[in-house]
């Protein structure tokens, strides 16, 4: 299931030239993705389905959690100590019922994302309503840039109704993370 899709500067030529390599004909583009070599954003291992956390901050825990067990953070309290700073500065509850929590941490050992799916809601000071899509950013300490390009991606992608509308359909925790996967552009 295709969404959006991210355009590069060869989908662009294959768009426009039907004999380019790897055109198509369709104007297809090719999906996001990170740095070659570079471990995905999101695995089935940090995607956690049909949450029921008492609160933010239990839900931001095992989320964390998930990112630990994958070794993606390598001290979970020093990370949560992090998210909970960042918190305090503004909360991050987003419209389209989404929490989106997020720290740089020297915890992180790249750049990863957690995704949750609440269908209870969780409060989180959104304007429309309890958070039923969690997504805690982990990115390393000096990774400032990594970080943006992460949270600019996702913030534009939450902003169609489709995308949540997916995640929150999507059968399992694997389709969760190919979804996120293609639609969010890694550093």
């Amino acid at each position: 299931m295709a969404l959006f899709r991210r355009r590069t500067p060869a989908s662009e030529a294959a768009a426009s030239d039907p004999a380019a390599p790897g055109a198509t004909g369709s104007g297809a583009t090719e999906p996001a993705a990170g740095s070659e070599g570079a471990p995905p954003l999101a695995t089935a291992a940090t995607v956690r389905t049909g949450m029921r956390p008492a609160d933010r901050d239990a839900a931001v825990r095992e989320l964390a959690a998930a990112l630990h067990a994958a070794g993606r953070v390598t001290d979970l309290e020093g990370f949560l100590a992090d998210v909970a700073a960042r918190e305090a500065q503004m909360p991050t509850g987003m419209p389209g019922r989404v929490g989106l929590p997020h720290a740089r941490s020297a915890h992180v050992t790249a750049p990863a994302l957690a995704v949750g799916t609440v269908p209870g809601g969780v409060d989180w000071g959104g304007p429309d309503g309890d958070a039923v899509l969690v997504f805690l950013i982990a990115a390393p300490e000096g990774g400032g840039e990594a970080h943006m390009t992460i949270l600019a991606s996702l913030a534009r992608r939450l902003m169609h109704a489709e995308f949540r509308d997916a995640l929150l359909q999507a059968p399992d925790a694997a389709a969760v993370a190919e979804i996120v996967n293609r639609e969010v552009s890694a550093p």
